[in-house]
């Protein structure tokens, strides 16, 4: 397997860039792109979202009496 890509290499360098060089910069982009969307995810849309949260439980309307159980 290996004599064949070092051949691959030797009789059609293009082609052997163009098999082994595509699907390796494709994977690096799709890391590079997950990488930069769970950091836009972690870094804007969690604490946008938590600030959110926060304020409307913050604002709404509390009744003391009522849920209490007992």
């Amino acid at each position: 397997m290996l004599a064949l890509l070092a051949r691959l290499f030797v009789l059609r360098p293009l082609l052997g860039v163009a098999i082994l060089g595509i699907p390796v910069l494709g994977l690096i982009a799709i890391g590079l792109v997950s990488v930069m969307v769970f950091k836009i995810l972690f870094f804007v849309v969690l604490p946008i979202a938590l600030v959110a949260w926060l304020v409307k439980r913050a604002l709404a309307p509390h009744d003391d009496l009522a849920g209490s159980g007992s």
